[in-house]
């Protein structure tokens, strides 16, 4: 359901970066270090944690994430039944080591969520707790959130719960990993469950009219001292384990908004004149858009290895927007929808990276039990939807920087070289600038012409500017 572009940057040590970097958290007033306060608070809750009296360490849960990946929200166990499917996902219950009010909950209240640049990062929680305590590390008994949801052959869910309980992840995985031994035909046989139960669940999100944009992700890395970047397509263990993490947080939805208390991540429907625009688009792009095919249907139809149709995709992002949080006690949200989804929906899988999901589960470990909301997570929803609108802006302007440091680092020694690329956006103020992707480096960036620009055309641009200080690198149509 992703709607931007991803960004994995893994540099390591490069002078340029660090002074870049020193820039962009000065330029944007970032959280520095935890205060000493904090500190102390999360090392004296590491070792003092709440534990639940149910034991499911039975279950052989393994965690999934990017190669390297400490702070382990989530493990999963997908395993078939007689009517279907059973999915256990298990969510790191940072509410067993965190109490309201405390200087470590506190913290996590002005920060947000975790930002990700380069080769560190910003946390919402200390390390001890975020990469530590709470992370469903291989071999450790954790406490957890332990969702399980039943569904039947076609993928519909027919029964959720959630409780406390001790957990213990079996392994540690990453994508790429999991992924060559299933195109080897050498993996467990649980990834071809998971398989199964991600593409049933991409089914029913093309029958709702869910919306899905492949956009390519951005890597970077430092090799020998000189900067790569390259697009990368998604893999399809990545896409089946997003399914999983998007079945939880419709199935925490949809408990909140029948008992009418919660938070929900919402999306406004397209505005119709912004879909007016992108069959414009499609016809100057030369990419067919029969009258009776809807948005979503459309994008399923475009290929994110044709740079014409990610000029297509690019220009898609345009009217999913105005993304944000709604909270409720009584009567639900006028606009309760999450329109990519074509869903309601909740942040509800990644409590270590994002205040607002540690609120959500206790809002549905409440409602399962058939208990009151704890009266610290209640108070906290009218104000969560604000806390999370500035510090996802915050992590927005922090990845958008990192981006333009690393490409004009990247391209600075290649002032005046002319590169193959495509046009993927025009401005609408002025047709002779826009946006050029170039393939080799993979780089996006601003474009200027004397003429109106070609969109989605393949063309020669001139690398006029690229200044890692003020990050900015900008491109010109080649003569």
């Amino acid at each position: 359901m992703s709607t931007t572009r991803r960004i994995h940057i893994r540099p390591a040590g490069d002078p340029v970066l660090v002074q870049g970097m020193r820039a962009i958290h000065e330029d944007l007033k970032l959280p520095a270090a935890f205060p000493p306060e904090v500190e102390a608070a999360a090392a004296k809750a590491a070792v003092n944690p709440r534990w639940p009296e149910l034991d499911r360490s039975d279950i052989a849960l393994v965690t999934i994430d990017p190669l390297g990946s400490m702070d382990l929200d989530q493990a999963l166990h997908v395993e078939r039944t007689a009517g279907g499917y059973r999915v256990h996902y298990a969510i790191a219950d940072v509410a067993a080591f965190v109490s309201a009010g405390d200087p470590v909950d506190l913290e996590a209240n002005r920060r947000g969520e975790t930002l990700y640049g380069a080769d560190a990062k910003i946390p919402l929680h200390p390390t001890v707790l975020s990469e530590g305590a709470v992370s469903l590390l291989p071999g450790q008994v954790r406490p957890a959130l332990l969702w399980t949801i039943e569904l039947d052959r076609s993928g519909e869910s027919v029964a959720v719960d959630v409780r406390r309980a001790k957990v213990s992840s079996r392994a540690r995985l990453d994508y790429a990993g999991v992924q060559q031994r299933i195109d080897a035909g050498a993996a467990e046989p649980m990834w071809s469950i998971l398989r199964e139960v991600g593409e049933l669940r991409r089914q029913r999100e093309f029958a709702r009219g869910g919306v899905s944009l492949p956009l390519p992700e951005q890597e970077i890395s430092v090799v020998d001292g000189r900067w790569q970047l390259a697009f990368r397509a998604r893999l399809p263990i990545e896409d089946w384990n997003e399914q999983i993490s998007l079945l939880v947080g419709m199935a925490a939805a949809q408990l909140m908004v029948q008992a009418k208390v919660g938070l929900l991540r919402t999306l406004p429907p397209p505005d119709p004149r912004a879909l007016g625009r992108l069959r414009v688009t499609a016809r100057v792009l030369g990419i067919g858009w029969p009258p009776g095919l809807d948005y979503p249907g459309f994008i399923r139809s475009l290929d994110p290895s044709n740079d014409v149709h990610v000029a297509m995709l690019t220009a898609c992002t345009t009217v999913l927007r105005g993304a944000g949080y709604a909270a409720f006690d009584g009567a639900l949200p006028a606009q309760p929808m999450h329109s990519a989804l074509a869903a309601q929906y909740t942040h509800a899988t990644a409590p270590l990276r994002r205040l607002v999901d540690r609120y959500t589960g206790e809002v549905c470990l409440a409602l399962c039990a058939k208990q009151p909301v704890p009266a610290w997570a209640l108070a906290a929803l009218p104000g969560l939807p604000a806390t999370m609108q500035a510090s996802g802006h915050r992590a927005g302007q922090y990845e958008s920087a990192v981006l333009n440091l690393a490409e004009a680092a990247a391209l600075a020694p290649r002032l005046g070289e002319v590169f193959d690329g495509a046009i993927v956006e025009v401005a609408h103020d002025d047709p002779a600038r826009g946006t050029v992707i170039v393939r080799d480096p993979a780089v996006e960036a601003g474009v200027s012409g004397s003429t109106p620009l070609p969109l989605g055309a393949d063309v020669r641009v001139s690398l006029v500017e690229a200044d890692p200080v003020r990050r900015v690198t900008r491109f010109e149509l080649a003569q």
